[in-house]
C-alpha cells in the first residue's frame, strides 16, 4: 500500500565516519518509503500541526517538530545494520485538522498493513487521534481486537470541548471505540495533579481510565511503574504508545507547549518504553509536542530522538501479510 503525504521525504544528512556497517548512522540507513521493501523495520511519518495546540491555547510551534526530530536522529549511531524508511510529512493547513488526521490515519494503517512499525513525528498531541484512526483501521485490529493505549503525559487530554484540539484526542478515541463497540483500554503515566482539574479526574474515573501520578513515577518507584505497565500489557492484544514530551521535567524537555514543573524522570520514561517494546505488542508509536522555538540547545529534540532510537532499534514487529 502507498502512503500519501503532503511533503515528500527529503534526503537525510549527518556526520559520516565511513561507509561500512561499523560506522552506520541513521542518515545512512534511512531511505524513502517503498511498500515493496521487505526488510524495513519502521517507517517515519511526520505530522506538522499547530492547529490543535492553538485551539487549546498553548504555545504554538510544534509544526516544526518533525524536521527537528529528523535532525536529532540523523547522526545517531546504529548498533546493527537495519533498514529504516521515511514516508515524508502530512501538514495541517487552513485549520483542516480533521482532514490532516484522516490522512495520517490512512498513512498509519498502510504502514501497519505493510508490516512496518509506524513512528509518527508530531506535531501537537492532536496527532494522537490521527494515529489512532490508523491503528483502528489496520487489518491487525481484526486479529488482535483488544487495543491498549499507553499515554506518557502530564495531561489526560480528555477535554469535552466542542471543537477538537490537542486537549481532546483521547476523549474522541474513547467515544469512537464506544460507538464501534470495540475493546479499548486507555492508561496514562505521568499525570500532573496541578495541570488537571477535578472535572478531568472525574471524567477519567467515569471512562475507566487508569493513571499514575507523576510524583509516584520516580526512579525509586520502579516496582510500582512496572506493575502499572504490566497490567496494561497483560490485558491487551496490541499497544499504541504515545509520548507527550511535556511528561518530562522542564530541565530535560524545555521545548514543549507546556513545560513540566515536576515531571517524570527520563530513566522512568525509558524504562516504560523498554517494557512496551519488549512485550512484542507495540503496533504504533508517536511523539508529540516538541516545540523547537522554545528548545534549549536542542535538548528536547535530542531526548525525544534517543527514545525513538531505543524503541526502533529494539523493536521486532510481528509479520503482517500484505494484501
Amino acid at each position: 500500500m502507498s502512503i500519501e503525504v503532503d511533503i515528500p521525504a527529503a534526503p537525510w544528512t549527518g556526520r559520516t565516519d565511513g561507509s561500512g556497517s561499523e560506522h552506520l548512522r541513521w542518515h545512512q540507513a534511512v531511505r524513502p518509503y517503498d511498500p515493496a521493501e521487505r526488510e524495513s523495520r519502521c517507517v517515519l511519518i511526520g505530522f506538522a500541526s499547530d492547529e490543535g495546540v492553538n485551539r487549546n491555547k498553548g504555545r504554538t510551534g510544534a509544526a516544526a517538530g518533525p524536521d527537528a526530530l529528523r535532525g536529532a536522529l540523523s547522526s545517531m549511531a546504529l548498533p546493527d545494520p537495519i533498514v529504516l524508511e521515511d514516508a515524508g510529512t502530512i501538514a495541517v493547513t487552513d485549520a483542516d485538522l480533521d482532514g490532516g488526521q484522516a490522512r495520517l490515519g490512512r498513512a498509519v494503517a498502510a504502514a501497519i498493513n505493510d508490516g512496518r512499525l509506524p513512528v509518527v513525528l508530531g506535531g501537537g498531541h492532536e496527532v494522537a487521534y490521527g494515529t489512532y484512526r490508523g491503528v483502528a483501521a489496520a487489518r491487525t485490529r481484526a486479529d488482535r481486537p483488544r487495543l491498549g493505549i499507553l499515554n506518557l503525559d502530564a495531561h489526560f487530554d480528555l477535554r469535552a470541548d466542542p471543537v477538537p484540539s490537542s486537549g481532546t484526542p483521547f476523549r474522541q478515541i474513547l467515544e469512537a471505540e464506544q460507538a464501534a463497540g470495540t475493546d479499548c483500554r486507555y492508561d496514562v503515566l505521568g499525570i500532573s495533579q496541578p495541570s488537571n482539574t477535578r472535572a478531568l479526574f472525574d471524567t477519567a474515573k467515569r471512562l475507566g481510565v487508569r493513571y499514575l501520578i507523576d510524583d509516584r513515577c520516580g526512579v525509586t518507584d520502579s516496582d510500582q511503574v512496572d506493575t502499572f505497565v504490566a497490567a496494561l500489557v497483560d490485558s491487551v492484544d496490541q499497544i499504541y504508545l504515545t509520548i507527550d514530551l511535556d511528561v518530562l521535567p522542564a530541565a530535560v524537555a524545555p521545548g514543549v507547549s507546556a513545560p513540566a514543573a515536576y515531571g517524570v524522570p527520563l530513566e522512568t520514561i525509558q524504562r516504560v518504553c523498554d517494557r512496551v517494546t519488549e512485550s512484542g505488542k507495540l503496533i504504533a508509536v508517536d511523539v508529540a509536542e516538541l516545540n523547537p522555538a522554545f528548545d534549549i540547545d536542542n535538548r528536547t529534540a535530542r531526548t525525544a530522538a534517543r527514545l525513538i532510537h531505543r524503541i526502533v532499534t529494539r523493536h521486532r514487529l510481528p509479520h503482517v501479510e500484505s494484501a
